[in-house]
């Protein structure tokens, strides 16, 4: 693999380092691409995955939206949180955000979004998570916080065994300074405080992961995940214990690494 610097395990997770986040990201795309492939080939169903909006995930993105071998019509595709408050129109949200990165540039079977503006907050997330349930989840793209989150599920309220798949949750500081430091945002206080996210059960029972996790700012929160204990504290070090789990870094990210 071009700039491939190591690659390595960490328990059952996969774990590849790139010289540059847009090595990185192809790289991550190849195999997501193979395994997505390989998904379709093997049945007739379609192909239900879930996607991260970050900026982390944008090389990853635009590699997938330049693909030509995938059928994406035979994807079922959701988004995996969104902030609450911010009304359905904010450049911010994440749906607005994967839309313009990849749902608009592609030809998906569907694209399911959640509700962060519903009436009863309640019933959209039990709509969402039946929508989920309705057939086995194939794979995920998704990121690693600053925090070690996944999704929005910050340290203070990562469940590792939460009974439910969707549920609206409060944002730590570092998870919304983060927002600012992508410069989503100007300033903390515009940051909204709760969000909806898929929990983590919900992701774990995706059959494939591809983790894509670019920058220093993640560099501590990728060490801890791979040196640290498998904890909520450390959210993302659920990945260790995936049966099919590859985790792509670049050489800032993996900064605090002894590689």
């Amino acid at each position: 693999m071009k700039d491939l610097i190591k690659e390595f395990k960490v328990d059952a997770l996969r774990v590849f380092v790139y010289e540059n986040r847009v090595a990185m990201g192809t790289s991550a795309y190849e195999l997501y691409k193979q395994k997505v492939l390989q998904m379709m080939a093997d049945r007739k169903e379609n192909i239900r995955a879930i996607y991260a909006a970050a900026h982390s995930q944008s090389d990853f993105f635009e590699a997938l939206a330049n693909d030509r071998e995938i059928d994406f019509s035979r994807i079922d595709a959701f988004h995996m949180d969104e902030y609450m408050g911010l009304g359905d129109d904010a450049p911010q949200n994440f749906g607005n955000f994967l839309k313009n990165k990849i749902f608009s540039r592609k030809n998906f079977h569907t694209v399911n979004y959640v509700n962060p503006s519903a009436k009863d907050i309640n019933a959209e997330c039990k709509r969402y998570e039946k929508l989920l349930r309705e057939a086995p989840l194939d794979i995920v793209s998704l990121g690693i916080g600053e925090n070690g989150h996944i999704a929005f599920n910050d340290p203070h309220e990562a469940r590792f065994y939460d009974p439910q798949w969707v549920r609206e949750t409060s944002l730590d500081v570092i998870c919304r300074q983060q927002q600012v430091n992508d410069k989503e945002f100007s300033h903390l206080d515009e940051v909204p405080e709760t969000a909806l996210t898929l929990t983590i059960p919900a992701l774990m029972s995706c059959t494939t992961v591809i983790g894509v996790v670019p920058d220093i700012r993640k560099a501590k929160a990728v060490y801890e995940t791979l040196n640290g204990p498998v904890s909520e504290a450390c959210p993302a070090s659920i990945l260790r214990i995936h049966n099919d789990a590859t985790l792509f870094i670049d050489k800032d990210a993996a900064s605090l690494l002894k590689i």
